[in-house]
């Protein structure tokens, strides 16, 4: 199984507890571990680890997440993984 970590940065009608809480949800029913949290300019950054077929489907959601919201941008990391349990929400 390989594992990876993606970085997304998500940007249109995003900030707000209701989409972090929906991505920390679709993270978590999806077994992932990792974190999301608003930015000062109006994007959403979220950080997902776990088994790379999940991860790509988070990022496949995400695309079309609920509230007009856009993927931006997608970094694939090439740091070593931890893959953790649990998916924050940071403020």
């Amino acid at each position: 199984m390989t594992i990876s970590r993606v970085h997304l940065y998500i940007s249109g009608v995003v900030q707000g507890v209701s989409y972090r809480y929906w991505t920390q949800h679709t993270a978590g029913s999806l077994g992932l571990s990792g974190w999301v949290r608003n930015l000062d300019d109006g994007r959403v950054e979220a950080v997902a680890e776990g088994p790379a077929e999940k991860v790509d489907r988070f990022v496949e959601l995400c695309h079309k997440g609920p509230r007009l919201a856009m993927v931006e941008k997608v970094e694939i990391s090439k740091e070593p993984v931890k893959y953790e349990s649990g998916f924050e929400i940071l403020f």
